[in-house]
């Protein structure tokens, strides 16, 4: 593999599997900006493809690099309705973007908890670039702020936590305008720096995600989209190909 390859396994994805109201509040957030040609990179389980799937769409590239993963994700196509139009990539981005970009042209391209993997981020993003229509978009979900790197980062083999600047600055450089930017999830600053910078804990507990998606993260979506937060435990972005 070259070095757009990563060793992620999908495991912050798997853990995060059943935080439905958590990626709902990503989608809704994605959703005026996403197309009908979609590609979905780090699809881990197929979690947030689901979601997906119940907005119109004309094709579904799902591209996930772990081998355990894919299998789970080939499995969990078969119970989608359309799977005809959807199609499996067990690979990276950038070794399957030409054969995305004939056979689909698409018009977006999802990260979500997937670029701090890789080590050339800006590669990756000019990949991205390459690969899309004209005035398509890239969809970017990234954890947030260098001092907030802990425990669990070095766990799930994290490259970095993006400073909100720098991550605009990287897309534009690779040949994006960057359409939204904003910290997401500032109700999940302190609990996470508690357990993973203070406790240094290398465990995401079912429970305690079941808990904050169920309680906390209907308040928070309501919060933010009345006034966005100075600050957040991740960076939400949608940029277009300039």
């Amino acid at each position: 593999m070259n070095d757009a390859a990563v060793t992620y396994e999908g495991r912050d994805l798997e853990a995060m599997s059943f935080a439905r109201n958590y990626h709902r509040w990503i989608l809704r957030i994605f959703t005026p900006y996403l197309g009908q040609r979609l590609v979905e990179v780090g699809a881990g389980a197929g979690s947030f493809s689901e979601l997906l799937l119940e907005r119109p769409f004309d094709s579904l590239s799902l591209v996930e690099p772990s081998r355990e993963m894919f299998g789970l994700l080939t499995r969990h196509i078969e119970t989608f309705p359309n799977a005809a139009r959807i199609k499996p990539y067990n690979a990276v981005f950038r070794q399957v973007a030409e054969t995305i970009r004939a056979e689909q042209e698409p018009d977006s391209v999802i990260y979500i908890n997937v670029l701090e993997h890789i080590a050339d981020d800006e590669g990756e993003l000019r990949a991205i670039r390459e690969a899309l229509a004209p005035q398509g978009r890239v969809f970017i979900f990234v954890p947030a702020m260098r001092w907030l790197y802990g425990s669990f980062d070095r766990l799930i083999q994290h490259q970095r936590r993006y400073p909100k600047n720098e991550l605009e600055r990287k897309c534009e450089a690779a040949g994006f305008r960057v359409r939204l930017s904003r910290y997401f999830d500032l109700a999940g600053v302190l609990p996470w720096w508690v357990k993973y910078c203070l406790l240094k804990s290398e465990a995401m507990e079912p429970g305690a995600v079941a808990f904050y998606d169920r309680l906390v993260v209907p308040l928070a979506k309501v919060a933010e989209g009345i006034l966005p937060p100075p600050l957040g435990k991740n960076i939400i972005l949608v940029a277009e190909k300039a």
